[in-house]
């Protein structure tokens, strides 16, 4: 059929004749190789921001700007799906050419975050992402294999990098999402096996850390427990130089959460990644932490909060503009958290 969607399954946009192909260093794009080198060698690792609105793209804008710090931004095929295939690597093209603007030369990459098909990882590829995810955490070890050489094989011809994903974290992605309530530790044994099989270029793993609101459970003292750094040791150990992922890593502050329960929101209960252990990670083998999380809440509780004090506002733009450089002071804490400024 000359039908496609874009990117799930169920939506369908044009026919492919008709539409628009993008290269992603048009758009002023790069992949993750150089950056996740730089990061491994430096030992940093590279914000992958999630973003949602307007205000946290240009949140994230200006705080990569500030800091100058490299960025991966992260769409998920739900945010793929919503926004359009043209309208998504146009904003992308925007934000590399705000950063032109100030004489900056400052790497950005466009990831599809948690793609779990291979026709999710194409239509991205044909339109202008210059990373992909292909999750196939779910599937039996030898199935995530072949699938990830498949988006591999299909990726590499477009110079766009992919990463894979072994071990499960507990909780789901966005709304809308399947999720788990189980988590499973990789098997760093397997992981090299994984990486040495796969072609991947990066592989994000479960070494504790958990999508969603609640992310650790803490021990019977009531300290929190510590990631399992031995198992990035280990794939480093027989990998040197191979980057690693790491999703579910968000801090969920307790302000955030206060402030949306007291501005009529209800969330009973949080527990987030200490800094201090994803700035451990980070100068590790760690070369890209996932934030999506904090950045929800973060937007959420304030617009919430503005909105109480303006309640008769009828023009959006009451709460969206002064989203914008709270999204920024965010995003500035977490580069520091990674180490990334003055890296671009």
């Amino acid at each position: 059929s000359d039908e496609i969607f874009c990117p799930s399954e169920t939506y369908m946009i044009k026919n492919k004749e008709e539409m628009t192909m993008y290269n992603y260093q048009e758009l002023g794009l790069v992949n993750t190789q150089e950056m996740f080198a730089k990061a491994y060698s430096e030992g940093y690792a590279v914000p992958a921001l999630n973003f949602v609105t307007i205000e946290q793209l240009n949140g994230m804008i200006d705080a990569v700007i500030e800091k100058k710090s490299p960025v991966i931004l992260l769409v998920s095929p739900n945010l793929h799906r919503q926004l359009g295939h043209e309208m998504t690597a146009r904003l992308a093209q925007v934000a590399t050419d705000r950063i032109k603007e100030v004489g900056l030369h400052i790497p950005v990459a466009l990831h599809l975050d948690h793609g779990m098909t291979y026709e999710q990882c194409v239509m991205a590829v044909e339109g202008g992402f210059s990373s992909v995810m292909i999750d196939g955490s779910k599937l039996p070890f030898e199935e995530n294999i072949a699938l990830t050489k498949k988006v591999v094989e299909y990726a590499h011809a477009h110079d766009v990098t992919v990463e894979a994903e072994l071990g499960i974290l507990k909780g789901k992605e966005e709304e809308g999402t399947e999720g788990t309530d189980e988590s499973m530790y990789t098997d760093p044994e397997m992981a090299v096996e994984f990486i040495r099989r796969s072609g991947c270029d990066s592989l994000a793993i479960s070494i504790g850390t958990c999508h969603g609101l609640v992310k650790m459970v803490p021990n019977e003292d009531g300290t929190l427990p510590e990631l399992r750094y031995d198992i990035l040791k280990y794939i480093s150990d027989r990998e040197p130089g191979f980057p690693i992922v790491l999703h579910g890593c968000s801090n969920i502050s307790q302000k955030y959460v206060d402030m949306i329960n007291e501005h009529g929101g209800h969330i009973e209960k949080t527990a987030g990644i200490p800094d201090e252990q994803v700035r451990k990670a980070s100068g590790l083998a760690v070369c890209k932490i996932n934030i999506a999380t904090d950045g929800w809440i973060c937007g959420l509780a304030n617009t919430r909060r503005i909105l109480d004090e303006e309640q008769g506002a009828i023009d959006s733009r009451v709460f969206t503009l002064k989203i914008r450089p709270l999204m920024k002071e965010l995003y500035l804490h977490k580069i520091d958290i990674m180490g990334s400024a003055e890296r671009a």
